[in-house]
């Protein structure tokens, strides 16, 4: 009984070991080619004639504070890139499931980061908007999982205790079309800038 308690033992290590070395498959761009950090990229919508690539919002007629947001699909305006980094050192190529941080490769003229972040839910919508700011803490911390071949941007950072976790959609107010946590999921896809 020991000696097969010991082989049991044995093999739960061998494979814990070996998943726990796996890579996780890359997060692949429009080309095919694995997301890289630092490297500028548009977020579109992975369905089309929807609405345009992701890029600065206000809110409420206010300029400050900005939010990620939709391009109109109208507009001739193609979005802002935006650059991925891991949130573990060294690790240069993006992959499923991975903590990273995101970063809008622009100014804001709220004179603030442009590094994306989760606001406190709303009462009024029950949501959770996804806003730029100085934010060095874990909500900036977002990955990207792939569900019935599409990608979702999630939010689940790796902290301790039960975060409330959420799927990043869109939630259409006055018009303008934001990211929020805590609804349908949206599907969108990567285009190098």
């Amino acid at each position: 009984m020991l000696h097969n308690s010991l082989a049991i033992f044995s093999f739960l290590l061998v494979f814990m070991a070996i998943t726990s070395t796996a890579q996780l498959p890359p997060v692949l761009d429009t080309d095919g080619q694995p997301l890289r950090r630092g490297v500028e990229y548009y977020i579109k919508p992975a369905i089309t004639d929807v609405a345009g690539n992701l890029t600065l919002k206000s809110r409420s007629n206010a300029p400050c504070p900005l939010y990620v947001g939709q391009e109109p699909i109208a507009s001739t305006n193609i979005g802002l890139p935006v650059t991925f980094t891991p949130i573990v050192a060294g690790e240069d190529i993006i992959e499923e499931s991975m903590g990273f941080n995101v970063v809008f490769q622009a100014s804001s003229t709220c004179i603030t980061s442009t590094q994306w972040r989760v606001d406190e839910m709303e009462s009024a919508t029950g949501r959770r908007f996804v806003g730029v700011g100085n934010d060095n803490g874990p909500t900036g911390i977002f990955r990207i999982d792939r569900n019935n071949g599409v990608y979702n941007i999630v939010w689940c950072p790796e902290m301790v205790g039960r975060p409330r976790c959420g799927s990043a959609g869109i939630l259409v107010e006055d018009g303008v079309r934001l990211l929020a946590l805590d609804g349908n999921a949206f599907p969108f896809e990567f285009v190098k800038a």
